[in-house]
């Protein structure tokens, strides 16, 4: 279908229209604000669905191809989807009506405002993903810094102002490189088409400082130790759904990007630096999860889990083969949906209490028993449990790099031990125990609202914890084409001394 991905793009940016139309001022224009990006959001994800049912697993190229002249010819407007990032449009799709929902009461002041955000979010997000040409790429992956950077500096804690700067200086000097690199293929190769350059060979020399300039902005987009400070102080000031688009999808288009770009385009230099990268995600899975068993603060703590998970990530990714990077694939669609589930059932307890601290809780299992129980789901699945999705993203990438680095799979597999320590610890702080503190006494249960809100997220988890072929199906050929394009740039590359 043409024009399927320009409409899957930039339907929710109709929502924002609608609200600045017709949305007035008062209840009422809130309420409308909020309908509207509900409907919107809602018919992206039908969208999406829709491109998945006819999307050929089969093939390994790009599908639902849209190429037009844009900007003189030179950078086209040029879009594309895969079995790589089909799953993060769809993911990108199915969070967004969920985090909508989770904003529908505690959001009060500047709803539009706030709605228009998302919306607009939304648009960047699955753009990133959609773009074929590394300029329109690179606009929609600096663009997405705007809104989230407004959601968090306006709607958030009481240190929001300096959660959202450090966010964005940290995001976007990471960036800056990276559209250096840019400038320097387009030089070089003549072309700003993403599949071009994914079968150019550039030279080995030139290929290290692409992939340095390129990894400054993925690594902060994942965010790889050392480079991941903002995130634990962007998660506990954002409002809920903030933190929701934040671990769900924005971290992703980092290990999207290394998928993307890093490997197939400069894999020479990719093998080169395997090494420190795979030092780098032994440290982010241990050293992470070792603060994380140090925090007070319900969200800091699922923030260091995610920089300790994301560090699976990249040790499957350059573990370059074929259980790695399948592996890292499904563990970011997975910890979209955990570490999304786990900050709105942080969002829950907050809406009634208003407090963060784990000390403040202990218990709620005698008040609160569906939370006890929902929550419990996306502790086992942080934690990695056979039956939950995470454990399928995490073993297999354990597979990988054993395969590729014996070492380093065994000092990660401590990782999966101090996880288990760590959110277990926070359940039994939060959820078990007598019901003493009075504040609690009156504490009501997930409503109607919440439990559609988590419903669909359990689900999910449990669903691709038993069931793994709908997900492998889509990535699986194309994790394999782009596998072989390495293995084939590899065995025809010059040799070259490194620096």
């Amino acid at each position: 279908m043409t024009g399927l991905l320009s409409l899957i793009t930039f339907f929710p940016l109709l929502g924002v229209a609608i609200i600045l139309l017709f949305a007035r001022t008062g209840k009422q224009g809130d309420q409308l604000a909020r309908q509207t990006t509900l409907f919107a959001t809602l018919v992206t994800f039908a969208l999406a669905l829709y491109a998945w049912a006819t999307f050929d697993e089969t093939k390994a190229g790009f599908q639902f191809i849209e190429d037009f002249a844009w900007m003189g010819g030179t950078i086209r407007y040029h879009l594309g989807v895969d079995g790589i990032s089909l799953p993060f449009i769809i993911l990108t799709a199915f969070l967004m009506p969920l985090c909508i929902l989770a904003s529908w009461t505690s959001i009060e002041t500047r709803v539009k405002e706030y709605m228009i955000a998302f919306l607009v979010l939304e648009t960047l997000m699955i753009g990133v993903f959609a773009a074929l040409d590394i300029v329109l790429f690179y606009i929609f992956f600096e663009g997405g810094l705007i809104p989230m950077f407004l959601i968090i500096g306006i709607w958030g804690g009481a240190r929001r102002v300096y959660a959202s700067f450090k966010f964005f200086l940290y995001t976007l000097l990471g960036s800056v490189l990276m559209l250096v690199a840019i400038m320097a293929m387009y030089m070089t190769a003549g072309t700003t088409d993403i599949v071009a350059l994914m079968a150019y060979e550039f030279p080995i020399s030139m290929q290290y400082l692409l992939f340095l300039a390129f990894f400054a902005s993925f690594a902060v987009k994942m965010p790889m130790w050392p480079v991941h400070t903002w995130l634990p102080d962007a998660h506990v000031e954002a409002p809920t759904a903030g933190s929701v688009i934040l671990a769900g999808i924005l971290l992703k288009m980092g290990g999207y990007g290394f998928l993307r770009f890093s490997l197939p385009m400069f894999p020479d230099a990719s093998v080169y630096f395997a090494p420190m990268i795979f030092g780098l995600s032994v440290i982010a899975i241990v050293y992470t999860s070792l603060v994380a068993l140090m925090q007070e603060d319900i969200k800091k703590l699922i923030a260091y889990s995610s920089v300790a998970h994301m560090g699976f990530v990249t040790m499957g990714l350059f573990a370059l083969n074929r259980q790695g990077v399948d592996g890292a694939v499904y563990q970011m669609i997975s910890h979209g949906f955990i570490s999304s589930a786990l900050f709105l059932c942080v969002g829950v307890i907050y809406d009634r209490m208003h407090t963060r601290e784990i000390k403040a809780y202990g218990g709620l299992v005698n008040r609160m028993p569906i939370f006890a129980a929902v929550f419990m789901v996306f502790t086992m699945g942080n934690v990695g449990l056979p039956g939950t999705s995470g454990f399928v993203g995490e073993f297999l990438t354990l597979v990988g790099a054993y395969k590729a680095n014996t070492t380093v799979a065994i000092i990660a597999t401590l990782g999966v031990i101090l996880s288990a320590a760590y959110a277990l610890w926070l359940y039994r702080r939060v959820v078990f125990g007598e019901l003493e503190k009075k504040s609690l006494a009156g504490i009501e249960d997930m409503n109607l609202r919440e439990i559609v809100v988590l419903g669909p997220l359990v689900a999910a988890t449990l669903f691709f914890g038993f069931y793994t072929k709908p997900i492998f199906d889509m990535t699986s050929t194309a994790v394999q084409a782009t596998l072989d394009g390495i293995d084939g740039k590899l065995k025809t590359a010059e040799a070259e001394p490194a620096p």
